[in-house]
């Protein structure tokens, strides 16, 4: 684990959250995600990996957005996926 994060560093502030629920969950009938988590660069919304699906790292996959923040209220951390580094 690095003790620095080019891609945490660069960051502002969070956007509004645009939904509050994983929108690839409800599109496959599933509700049982456990926590969201938001894109930092895009502002996508999906559940964690703690989630069935894990739409989160799949957003990641899908388009090397590196940084997701947690969507859950009272939470600020974020995570950098390419660095494995918690912010």
């Amino acid at each position: 684990m690095m003790n620095s994060c080019p891609h945490l560093a660069a960051l502002g502030e969070p956007m509004p959250l645009a939904v509050d629920f994983c929108e690839e969950c409800v599109a496959v009938g599933n509700s049982d995600w456990v926590h969201l988590r938001q894109c930092m660069e895009c502002g996508h919304v999906a559940c964690c990996d703690s989630s069935p699906y894990r739409h989160a790292t799949a957003h990641y996959q899908g388009t090397g957005h590196p940084v997701m923040r947690s969507a859950q209220p009272g939470e600020t951390w974020r995570w950098c996926y390419k660095d494995e580094v918690l912010g």
